[in-house]
């Protein structure tokens, strides 16, 4: 009777795997407090070593296949296994036996593997082949540079590490432009670990991956990155993924938000975010040494003069003419794509020179040389309190040069040169914002902020109050309470050290104290109440002010996000920045309220008044695009429909309508409500809304008409069919820890009314609830303002006693506590 294929294939495990032997020791390793970082994935590499060793010994000796031996590569190669990785082996023989023999050591080595469960990258070659496979396979032939031996035959295993290093240095010059375009495919689609609220700590641009690839370039004798901080950097990566493993359970290299305290416990962090900013750290590191490896090994590889497909190794690279030094500005040329310094610089006696360089690097789209940079911060030169006039000069240059301040910048805050002379960066820096509209970390979105912000400077009478200030809006944040409170008296130490005079600082604290004021109005607040003008006006304070607030708060929100600014939110500024600016110059505002109905408005409201019935029209319209240089030329932004509707006056209407327009998916962006008396016989409510399709197309007017009329007799049951809906979705989505809802009365923000603010989670139906508890309070809304930002909303109404008086201050506060109660 023969063996089956199975009974062959399937050698019994390893009493190692059975008695508790490598399984309870590993679990005990892993399990003991006192071995972590470093040490314990050395120990955990040695322990695999010795199980993986006795492994080949049985396995050699019931197989009877001479020369063979097994080898580590990749990370556990480099004797580091973390918590939950998997074992990269390679399994080397001479060819001397045949294929079914070396099959049976194979199978005798990777199963007792695959029965604890530890995942396998495994391979079984022989020298020729494995040198083949790595001609072949860029990854492969990485992979080998990290190849140790574990067992068996060792000249082998030297043999094939001697060959491999020498056919890397070789095929370096052709394959490092392979290696580049798989780290910068790898970073576009990862995106970049210093910015991400969950980011991959492996394969994100800044993360281990990239740390390995320099590695490779290092052994090619081309290039090397940087060490200062490199190995540190790295082991804080390792140390967080084998936390995040050990957490999890998992094989897992996302640091995803609801672990990230458990984290952080693990390795006795402070919280969350304190992780995060380690991360951060540690990536940033890594990314700037990855940004000089490249640009060095390009340099080195034109300067060899090969094929003109590796001119592009850096996308945007200058080649200036080999070895000559062109000026760029005093003590700065440029040499070989980079900004250095010149022969004749002196940085110990020229503390501007470093700014100097940046902004002239910046202004010329090249990169400022790390030599230049390490040269500059180790003279040590400081700059005097104030500033002189040349290094304020030199850094609204630098902010003012538009994108490529970034890679300068970062260059910059890599050597700590930035922190010395704004020490108050240091408390933003790396700071992570955990809001869903925002992209950067703190410090990031200000530098983005003043790149945005040089795009607009020719609408402004001072660039340069608008390049700081916009470098300075949130250096709040790096302090408790209000950011931007506490921004405004660091703006003020930092623009009087930078050397502005009084009224300049006065400007630029006051555009950091307000950053947020025009945006805030603009999109909660009723813009016809004269007390919403003269609330703006009385903060800003001159027209000069206002024109670079206006600038600011544009080039803050792109600066954001991409649901932070629209056409949309920009005209509703553009639209208080006209009338403020009226009130400032003296011209008389419209009173609120006297606006007359249009000529539609009016006659739909008599139709309304008429037939006692609903009326409304929808009317398809598209704002113009952004007034920014980059997108001038755009076609108009569609932005939905405007959409009137007219009723007669009674209790419900605002829930009704709002529980329509939730029931057919229509978004809200902005709403305004008024009573009036077309033909002198009844009120009717009119009611102006701006709406847009969540998902799909616009409904009909007659079906939102026909849902209506429903709604109002009774016989349309909004909420039951809302709560239907907010069912399937939950079943659908994965549960979701949003804040509760949050809603306040607003004192002093309007003489004519009472301002009640909601702030909450963006869901379905929202605002018909919010509808629902306003009409159970018998109140009149005046008025209602939108404004959504990713998934949190600001919904903005304001409201008066049927009479049209405001709410006393206590009613006020009755009534936000009882619309908070309903939300909740």
């Amino acid at each position: 009777m023969t063996d089956s294929a199975e009974d062959t294939a399937a050698p019994a495990p390893h009493p190692a795997s059975q008695d508790g032997g490598y399984p309870g020791a590993r679990l005990r390793l892993l399990q003991d407090p006192a071995s972590r970082g470093p040490d314990r994935r050395a120990a955990l590499a040695r322990l695999t070593d010795d199980w993986l060793a006795a492994l080949l010994t049985a396995a050699s000796a019931a197989s009877g296949v001479p020369g063979a031996a097994l080898v580590a590569v990749g990370g556990y190669g480099r004797g580091e296994l973390s918590p939950r990785s998997d074992l990269d082996l390679l399994l080397l023989h001479d060819g001397r036996a045949g294929p079914a023999a070396v099959a049976a050591l194979a199978d005798h080595l990777w199963y007792p593997v695959w029965d604890l469960g530890i995942d396998l990258d495994h391979s079984v070659r022989t020298p020729a082949q494995a040198r083949k496979a790595a001609r072949d396979d860029l990854k492969v032939q990485l992979g080998l540079l990290d190849a140790r031996h574990i067992a068996g035959d060792p000249a082998l295993t030297a043999a094939l590490r001697t060959t491999a290093y020498a056919d890397w240095r070789e095929s370096a010059p052709k394959r490092l432009p392979e290696l580049h375009d798989l780290w910068r495919e790898r970073a576009d689609r990862q995106g970049e670990l210093q910015y991400l609220v969950e980011p991959d700590l492996k394969d994100a641009r800044g993360g281990l991956r990239d740390a390995t690839a320099l590695r490779a370039v290092a052994a090619s004798w081309l290039a090397d990155a940087p060490r200062d901080g490199l190995e540190a950097a790295r082991t804080r990566l390792l140390d967080t993924r084998d936390a995040l493993h050990l957490v999890t359970g998992r094989a897992t290299d996302r640091l995803a938000l609801q672990e990230q305290d458990q984290v952080a416990a693990a390795l006795g962090v402070l919280d969350a975010d304190t992780l995060l900013r380690q991360t951060y750290e540690a990536a940033r590191t890594i990314s700037y040494a990855t940004d000089v490896t490249w640009r060095e090994a390009g340099r080195v590889l034109r300067a060899r003069s090969v094929r003109p497909l590796l001119r592009g190794l850096l996308s945007g690279s200058r080649t200036a003419g080999r070895g000559e030094r062109s000026p760029l500005a005093d003590g700065v040329v440029e040499l070989d794509g980079e900004a250095v310094l010149a022969r004749t610089a002196r940085p110990e006696r020229d503390p501007a020179l470093i700014l100097r360089a940046a902004a002239a690097a910046a202004q010329a789209g090249l990169p400022l040389s790390l030599h230049a940079v390490r040269r500059c911060a180790a003279a040590g030169a400081a700059l005097p309190v104030p500033w002189p006039a040349e290094a304020r000069e030199q850094l609204v240059t630098l902010l003012g040069a538009g994108a490529p301040t970034v890679p300068v910048w970062e260059s910059l805050e890599a050597e700590g040169i930035v922190t010395r002379l704004l020490p108050d960066w240091e408390r933003v820096r790396c700071r992570p914002q955990r809001n869903a509209v925002h992209t950067w970390t703190v410090d990031r979105h200000l530098v983005e902020t003043a790149v945005r912000a040089a795009a607009l400077t020719r609408r402004v009478h001072r660039p340069d109050l608008l390049l700081v200030a916009a470098l300075l809006h949130d250096i709040g944040k790096g302090w408790p309470g209000d950011h931007s409170v506490a921004g405004e008296t660091i703006a003020r130490d930092t623009a009087t050290r930078l050397g502005f005079d009084s009224h300049d600082t006065a400007v630029i604290a006051t555009l950091v104290r307000h950053h947020l004021l025009l945006i805030e109005t603009a999109t909660r607040r009723d813009l016809d109440d004269p007390d919403t003008l003269t609330a703006v006006a009385t903060a800003v304070g001159s027209t000069g002010t206002l024109e670079l607030l206006h600038a600011l708060t544009e080039a803050d929100a792109l600066a954001t996000g991409p649901a932070a600014w629209s056409a949309w939110r920009g005209g509703l500024v553009a639209d208080l920045v006209r009338r403020v600016a009226a009130q400032l110059a003296g011209e008389p505002a419209a009173e609120s309220g006297t606006d007359a109905p249009t000529a539609e408005q009016e006659r739909l409201a008599v139709e309304a008044a008429r037939t006692g019935e609903p009326v409304l029209a929808l009317h398809p319209r598209a704002d113009p695009p952004a007034a920014t240089p980059q997108d001038a030329t755009a076609a108009p932004e569609p932005v939905g429909v405007e959409l009137l509707i007219a009723v007669p006056d009674r209790p419900g209407v605002l829930a009704a309508a709002t529980g329509v327009l939730a029931l057919h998916r229509l978004t809200v962006r902005a709403a305004d409500l008024r009573a009036i008396d077309p033909v002198g016989e009844g009120h009717v409510l009119l009611l102006s809304w701006r709406v847009a399709a969540a998902y799909g197309s616009l409904p009909q007017a007659a079906r939102l008409r026909a849902d209506l009329v429903r709604a109002l007799d009774g016989s349309l049951d909004i909420p039951a069919r809302l709560a239907e809906r907010e069912r399937a979705y939950a079943r659908r989505s994965r549960a979701l820890l949003a804040p509760p809802p949050r809603v306040t009365a607003v004192p002093g923000s309007s003489r004519t009314a009472t301002v009640i603010e909601v702030r909450a989670h963006d869901t379905h139906g929202l605002l018909h609830r919010i509808g629902c508890a306003l009409d159970a309070a018998g109140v009149r809304v005046r008025s209602a303002h939108v404004s959504t930002l990713g998934a949190d909303a600001v919904d903005t109404v304001y409201v008066t006693h049927e009479d049209g008086s405001p709410l006393t201050e206590t009613e006020a506060a009755a009534l936000a506590d009882s619309v908070e109660r309903a939300l909740r």
